[in-house]
Parts: C-alpha cells; structure tokens; sequence
C-alpha cells in the first residue's frame, strides 16, 4: 500500500486526539519544571520541558515509519519483537542503570532507554500473534496457559527490578483473552479473590467466614428446584475461600514490604492510630495528599497557565511524571480535567469502534491489547492523583514526561492504525 493510500486510509479522528494529548501534556510538563529566571527558549534541551518537545519530534517521526512498514511486517516479526524486548529486560539486571530506587533504564549517553515500555506493544504483538494463530484454541487448557505465559513472562521479568506497577500493566492483557472467548469463570475467580483479600484486611477472617456461610446457606434456602447445585462444590468453595481468606494477613506481613503495607493502610484506612495515620499520610502518601490540595485548588477554572501556586511552590514531588494529572487540575481546574478524561474517553471509545471492525483476527487482537494497556493506564494514574486508588507509579499516557514512555505509547497506537489503515486489504 502506497504511502498516500496510507493517509488517506489512517483514522485522522484518533491522530487528532494524540496530538492533543501530547500537546496539553508538554504545556503541563512546562507548567510544572519551568522556574523563574531559568532558559526562556522552549528548545533548551537541559531543561526537561525541552527534552520532552524533542521526545515528542522523534516520537512523530516514529510514528510516521510505523506507518510506513508493511502491516504484514508487525504479524511476522512480533514473536522476535517480543524476544529482543525480554532480553533487553533480562539485560538490566547486569547492565541496568537505578534511577529512584529502581533498575529500570540502560544509560545510552543521551537518553535513559526503559525497555519495559517498549515491552508493552511488543507483549500485545506477540499474544496477538499466538491467539489468531489457527492452531491456537482458547478453550483448551494447554492454549490458556500459554497465552497467560506469553502475558506474565514481562512481569515476572519487571517485578524484580522493582517496578510492580509497570508489571501490573501487562495484566490488563488477559482482557483480550476475555474478548476472544477465554472461560469468564476464571475472571470470576480472580475478582473474588481481590474482594476476599481486601475484605479480609478491613473485617478479618472471622468475619468473611461467617460471611461466607450466611451467604451460601441464603442460596441453600432460597434456590429454586430447577437450579439445583451440588453442596459438596459449595462446601469446597466455602473452604478454599476461608483458607485464602486465612493466608491473606501471612502474605500482607510477611511478603509486601512496609511501603507497600502503608499504602494498603492510607487507601483503606487500615490504621486506627491516628498518629501512625498521620505519619503515614506525611510520608507515602505525602504526594497523594498534596495531589489531592492541588486539584481541589484549581476550582471550576483552575488558577491560570504558570499560575499554580502549589505546582510552583514544588508541593507534589514528580508533578511532572506519574502526578502530571494535578498540575491539569490546579491551572486548569474542571474544565481542564474535564477536557482530558473526555478525550481519553473519546480516545478509547474509537479505538474500542477500530478494532470491532477489524478483517482479521491478528489485527483485531491486538487493537483490543492496545485499549487494554492505555485503559488501565489511565484509571489507575487518574485514580491514584485523585486519591481513589492507592499510589502504583505508571504513568498517563501520552501526558507524563518520559521519552521511553511516549515512543512506547506512539508505537503501541501507530501501528494498530497502521494494521487498522490496512485492513481493506485483509480477507482472512
């Protein structure tokens, strides 16, 4: 395909929302590091708004030689793409470079290079390219756990350097086995064991126990004859979930690490001190708290461009990465806020439209793997600035700084458009 065909075929609508997203963020990340008397030109690169606008010059042109390769070219190569990334991974536990606690980056001289982001698109590849394989059928077992393999590898990978925030990430892919018929029973499954688990750490075991029973002799007394289930399976569900519920307090103080453990506390109010709260409150969720004061600051129209006082007065540490979202919220203040979870919203939506309407199965799969990973990208970095959720440092898409995290995010994107400019080619 031509490469005008492949303008004229790309889906402008969803390059328009990217270019709006990056642009307000550079606006936010300029907002937020730029200081009085420092360089007056956009274009210093030692100030990290100019490192950001030359992320977005090399990002676009990326972006453009995504869309110049063949689509075929994603389908074939995904499975080395996917190889090359996990050694780029494996590789940073010897040559990895520790920035804020974590072995994260390789030092390149001139950029900091994070090959989990770049992971990111190459995972969705590559479970893209295994499900619409014709041998591959998702309702067997052996299929299933390959796909999961294909999905936890990056995150086993990433967890360890540490950054279980980044690792969380690549979870939010098991959506697409969802999509492709993977049994709904096992998402059951996974979100009982997430409401035994916080349950249990605001009631305890006692309580979900007795829980537990009420409920199951409720369905006992009240179920209809012709929906009949067997009380054996019911007994063994009841001792499974106690057991869980049991090991929870062991797993919550024995294998998370104190900041960890306060986090867990500040979200759920865990701790009745209020003196251990407040000291919790002052340390790790410092930058929530200020978070919380900046957005609140910013009232219906925010305080103005430069003019957040809090941004300014460097209140809310890393405002210009995972915390971008509050520096929105005071300047710019609801219209501003607003203005980016509506178009996100659109964003996701279309691309939600782009993959239904996909001709074959590769493209279709890893459209969905692209909504996946931006989804819970943004609702957790959104819900963690606003308090909702507890602090997991990823950042918002196409927003925070970040060169590595921006070329993640175009090529994740531009090559689904690429595959999506395609598909009238496609009739398998």
């Amino acid at each position: 395909m031509s490469g005008k065909s492949v303008l004229k075929r790309v889906d402008w609508l969803t390059v328009f929302i990217f270019l709006m997203l990056i642009s307000i963020g550079w606006l936010n990340i300029y907002s937020s590091t730029f200081t009085e008397g420092g360089s007056s030109s956009i274009f210093d690169f030692s100030e990290l708004y100019g490192k950001q606008l030359f992320f977005m010059g090399v990002s676009l042109i990326a972006a453009f030689i995504f869309l110049s390769l063949e689509a075929h070219f994603y389908e074939r190569f995904s499975s080395l793409l996917y190889i090359i990334t996990m050694v780029l991974l494996l590789g940073l536990f010897l040559f990895g470079k520790t920035i804020a606690g974590a072995t994260s980056w390789y030092n390149l001289g001139f950029f900091n290079l994070q090959p989990s982001e770049l992971a990111k698109f190459t995972t969705a590849l590559a479970l893209a390219k295994y499900l619409s394989d014709i041998q591959t059928d998702i309702k067997r077992v052996k299929d299933q756990l390959f796909a999961l393999l294909i999905i936890l590898i990056p995150a086993l990978l990433i967890i360890p350097q540490p950054d279980p925030g980044s690792a969380l990430v690549f979870m939010a892919l098991v959506f697409v086995l969802f999509r492709e018929g993977f049994p709904l029973f096992y998402l059951g499954i996974a979100l009982l064991a997430v409401l035994i688990f916080i349950t249990t750490l605001m009631f305890g075991t006692i309580w979900i126990s007795i829980s537990l029973a009420l409920i199951i002799a409720t369905f006992l007394l009240v179920k209809k004859a012709s929906f009949k289930v067997p009380l054996l399976p019911l007994s063994l569900f009841f001792i499974i979930a106690v057991v869980f519920s049991l090991s929870v307090n062991f797993v919550f103080e024995n294998v998370f690490e104190q900041r960890h453990r306060d986090r867990f506390s500040l979200w759920l109010r865990l701790e009745k001190d209020p003196e251990k709260l407040d000291e919790i409150r002052k340390t790790i969720g410092y930058n929530t708290y200020q978070s919380e004061k900046a957005i609140e600051s910013g009232g219906g129209f925010g305080k103005g461009f430069l003019e957040g006082t809090r941004t300014k007065g460097d209140f809310v540490p890393e405002q210009h990465t995972d915390y971008i979202f509050s520096t929105v919220g005071e300047e710019w203040g609801f219209v501003g806020t607003a203005t980016v979870v509506i178009l996100f919203t659109i964003l996701l939506l279309r691309l939600v439209h782009l993959a239904e309407r996909q001709k074959n199965d590769f493209s279709r799969m890893y459209g969905y793997g692209v909504i996946s990973i931006l989804l819970i990208h943004y609702f957790i970095n959104v819900g963690m600035v606003t308090g909702i959720l507890p602090t997991i440092g990823i950042p918002l898409p196409f927003f925070s700084y970040g060169g590595s995290a921006l070329l993640g995010f175009t090529a994740l994107l531009f090559i689904f458009l690429k595959l999506d400019a395609n598909r009238l080619n496609e009739w398998h």
